[in-house]
C-alpha cells in the first residue's frame, strides 16, 4: 500500500525512508502514534506546573512525532523540553506562553491529519481485503 504524496503537518517520504521504504511500517508507526496519544493533550494540560511529568509528556511527543515524519511538531516539542530541562536542572526559565501554543497547535494539526489519513488507509485496505 502506498504512502500519501502529502499530509499536513507531515515529511512523509523521509519518514518512510528511514523505515528502509517499508510504507506498512510507517503507516503502523502512524496508527500507533494516533491510538498512544489520543488523549496527549489532556495529560499533557494535567501535568503542567509539574515540570518532570510534563518533561516526561513533550519528550514522548517528542519523539514519536520524529519516527513518524512529523518534523516541525518534533522541533517545537524539543524546544519545549530543552525549556523545561532547564528548569529541572535549577535554572530560572521562563517558558513564554507562545511555545506551548504552538506545540499544542502542532499537535492538533498533526494528530488531526494522522488520524484521518489512517482512518482513509482503513477503508482501502478494506476495499482491496
Amino acid at each position: 500500500m502506498s504512502v500519501p504524496s502529502s499530509l499536513k503537518g507531515f515529511d512523509v517520504d523521509a519518514a518512510v525512508e528511514r523505515m528502509l521504504g517499508q510504507t506498512e511500517l510507517w503507516w503502523a508507526a502512524v496508527g500507533l502514534f494516533v491510538q498512544h496519544f489520543a488523549d496527549w493533550e489532556g495529560q499533557w494540560l494535567a501535568a503542567r506546573g509539574d515540570d518532570a511529568q510534563e518533561c516526561k509528556k513533550v519528550h514522548a511527543l517528542r519523539s514519536a512525532a520524529a519516527n513518524v515524519g512529523a518534523n516541525k511538531l518534533s522541533c517545537a516539542a524539543a524546544v519545549l523540553e530543552e525549556l523545561i530541562v532547564m528548569r529541572l536542572a535549577g535554572k530560572s526559565v521562563l517558558i513564554p506562553p507562545s511555545i506551548r501554543w504552538y506545540v499544542q497547535d502542532c499537535f492538533r494539526e498533526v494528530w488531526s491529519s494522522a488520524s484521518e489519513a489512517g482512518v482513509r488507509h482503513s477503508v482501502l485496505l478494506d476495499k482491496a481485503g
